[in-house]
């Protein structure tokens, strides 16, 4: 999976953690435990959530306005269970 040069800046794994961070912080003030997420059918890119704490669990139908943003038919849901 290419990263345009951008992981010199910040690692994925270091965004995707400061990301879940502050999604905890919120459902601390509101409530909840999960985080939801949808990606490409790209296996590096489900490799990198899983490798995260993220589990697949089904596939989502792009909508017509989405067609063009993505390169595949489909979206791969995942979710992680924030402790």
């Amino acid at each position: 999976m290419s990263t345009h040069g951008y992981d010199a800046l910040i690692r994925g794994e270091e965004l995707l953690k400061i990301a879940c961070d502050t999604v905890r912080e919120a459902q601390r003030i509101t409530g909840g435990r999960l985080v939801y997420l949808e990606c490409e059918d790209v296996p590096s890119l489900i490799r990198f959530y899983e490798e995260n704490g993220f589990s697949s669990f089904g596939t989502r139908e792009l909508d017509g306005d989405e067609k063009d943003a993505f390169s595949g038919k489909h979206l791969i849901q995942m979710v992680k269970y924030l402790k």
